[in-house]
């Protein structure tokens, strides 16, 4: 599968582009690459087709906050007209309003609009993922309930518009004639209208149905992400485009580790004999346990680093740690017999407290941990 290429560089824009710059390099690129000025022309209409799909996303806040921060894996391979089934009538249908006076908006030549396609309406689910899902990445199987065309359902051309989704105007004024277009009355510009609807439909031809979606989650997705399922949302009457499915990203609580962006955290407590004679301890991971060996004299607030356990980059670019932190357990309470034994090791040459260079401080720890 061929690598996408950045949509910044797609469109020509540096990353610190703002809206009208964007616009303005999309109309630019359309305009270049449009069919109309290009027929048959396979190259020309795939770089048409690439710039509809960077602007599809650049020219979405929301979107464009997402790809910025996890590139095109924060899209869920799903977003933007990139993705398989696009065909130019998407493209204009979304931003038919591009081209000005070039081309039409609605489709291949001509100078006037045509009739406007409808696109459904998103839907938007929440998804709880475990900790081991997210490190792995995984597909879910969801039930929705959404609008589709009813079976049987048929539609026709406007009588009032005859398909253009227009009706025009003549006007006598001072100056003479005057014409003027607006939007269809009868079909509200689909240039269409309903001649069959099938029991159970709604006004439009839609009916609610239930429908099991696959929906793939890539490895290291966060807490509060969200990812576009392009086409699988609510269908739209009259042919149109259907809707998409915005998925929201719940990351369930682990109950041993914690989540810093791509390390994973455990708290290990030991008491202090075992941090002064060593020993070895089993500790959870994401999936599975760990044998780990705590060296004799290990002071309280060292880290451990298990290289490699912790969270995917969603970009692939390596996984993060895990890092174990050491806590050496003073005990609150203690027997007459303990409190003997202890008292006659304090004054012991051994349990003065002599730190050195290798006994680093709270600072230097943090600052080892995030390098």
């Amino acid at each position: 599968m061929a690598t996408k290429r950045d949509y910044y560089e797609v469109l020509g824009v540096s990353k610190n582009a703002d809206a009208s710059e964007i616009k303005k390099a999309y109309r630019k690129m359309a305009i270049k690459y449009h069919p109309d000025k290009n027929p048959d022309d396979k190259s020309s209409e795939e770089k048409f087709k690439e710039a509809a799909s960077a602007y599809e996303v650049l020219g979405d806040p929301q979107k464009k906050q997402r790809y910025d921060q996890y590139g095109h894996a924060g899209l869920g391979g799903a977003s933007g007209f990139g993705g398989g089934g696009m065909n130019m009538d998407d493209i204009f249908s979304h931003f038919g309003d591009i081209f000005g006076g070039h081309f039409g908006g609605g489709g291949f030549g001509g100078g006037g609009r045509s009739s406007r396609r409808i696109k459904g309406s998103n839907l938007r689910i929440k998804l709880k993922l475990t900790l081991v899902e997210i490190i792995n990445g995984t597909t879910k199987k969801i039930k929705v309930n959404k609008l589709k065309m009813a079976e049987g359902v048929e539609y026709d051309t406007c009588n009032t518009c005859h398909g253009s989704g227009q009706v025009t105007r003549i006007t006598n004024t001072i100056l003479g004639q005057m014409q003027t277009a607006s939007t269809c009355p009868t079909c509200h510009g689909t240039g269409q209208q309903l001649t069959n609807s099938p029991s159970g439909a709604d006004a439009q031809g839609m009916v609610k149905k239930e429908e099991i979606i696959d929906i793939e989650i890539p490895a290291g997705v966060e807490d509060g992400m969200q990812i576009s399922i392009a086409g699988k949302g609510n269908e739209a009457p009259f042919n149109g485009v259907p809707g998409d499915i915005i998925v929201l990203i719940e990351e369930e609580e682990h109950p041993d580790l914690k989540r810093n962006g791509h390390n994973l955290h455990y708290d290990l407590y030991i008491n202090f004999i075992d941090a002064a004679l060593g020993g070895v301890y089993e500790i959870p991971m994401a999936e599975g346990k760990a044998k780990i060996t705590i060296e004799e004299g290990t002071q309280s607030g060292k880290i451990l680093r298990l290289r490699g356990k912790g969270i995917p980059d969603i970009q692939g670019y390596g996984k993060g740690d895990l890092l174990v932190n050491i806590n050496v357990w003073t005990p609150r309470k203690l027997s007459s017999k303990e409190k003997d034994i202890l008292t006659k090791l304090k004054d012991s040459e051994n349990f003065k407290p002599k730190p050195t260079s290798k006994d680093k401080g709270f600072f230097q720890r943090v600052k080892e941990m995030f390098s």
